[in-house]
């Protein structure tokens, strides 16, 4: 993912378009490869909505009703752009790029921003401001979080190569670095520790998921004493195995879920 700057805003119009372009983002990432909240673009997306009004739009999208300035992107066959007929949408503001197919029904948020390669599954949804790299898989059912407030708020970030897998939530503004794969059904957020075997550590917290981490559900003792009288346990994501960068995402999660 490339780096973006922090800009001038004249209007919101105009942020919208750089937004559509890829020319603004609303996280960037810094030459250390950490990665911050835009809060110029974060702020300036919240302007739209007040400045919106409501309409239908009904002639384009029957029984749709939005603010006027949030009409959902079409694309024509020069953007490069596979959106599959099924009920998908993508909200004014985000940046798909060439290359990208969504499945229907999916959905992609306002300030999102999605590279090229990715592919977006059936009921998945990319939130508000989520950064998504380059060859990322958003199986079935994914939920990226939005996260347009607190506008110092970085949203969550899926960096190139990912695979996620179905039914996978990732929400407050987690880090998915590159070549990491997700198991189905992992839930990661500010407050889930994540444990890694491999290295016989706990995450620390906002730590990111590390390069081409395997990561699995799974569970941990409750911390009380009568939880663990009645034999409870909390869920937590474990990185069981790291993945060469040459193989196969897919591959190797089927091999570790056998």
């Amino acid at each position: 993912m490339s780096q973006a700057q922090a800009i001038t805003l004249p209007t919101w119009q105009t942020l919208l378009n750089q937004l559509e372009q890829g020319q603004v983002r609303a996280a960037y990432q810094d030459e250390q490869g950490q990665w911050h909240a835009n809060t110029e673009v974060k702020q300036g997306i919240l302007s739209v909505f007040p400045a919106g009004e409501m309409t239908s739009f009904d002639d384009d999208f029957p029984g749709a009703v939005d603010k006027h300035n949030l009409a959902p992107r079409r694309f024509t066959v020069a953007d490069q752009v596979r959106q599959v007929p099924g009920g998908s949408a993508v909200r004014r503001g985000a940046y798909v790029a060439p290359g990208v197919v969504i499945m229907p029904p999916a959905y992609i948020n306002i300030g999102a921003y999605v590279d090229s390669g990715t592919m977006v599954d059936s009921h998945a949804l990319v939130g508000s401001c989520a950064q998504i790299g380059k060859n990322v898989h958003l199986s079935a059912g994914v939920q990226i979080g939005g996260v347009l407030e607190p506008v110092g708020q970085a949203p969550v970030i899926v960096e190139d190569d990912a695979f996620i897998g179905a039914g996978c939530v990732l929400v407050e503004g987690v880090i998915v670095k590159r070549g990491a794969v997700l198991a189905p059904g992992v839930q990661l957020s500010a407050a889930v520790p994540v444990y890694d075997l491999v290295n016989q550590r706990q995450l620390d917290k906002g730590e990111p998921i590390p390069e081409n981490a395997i990561v699995v559900p799974g569970s941990r003792p409750a911390s009380s004493e009568w939880g663990r009288q009645m034999g409870l346990s909390v869920q937590c994501p474990v990185i069981i195995k790291y993945r060469d960068e040459r193989s196969d995402a897919a591959l190797e999660l089927e091999e570790v879920l056998r």
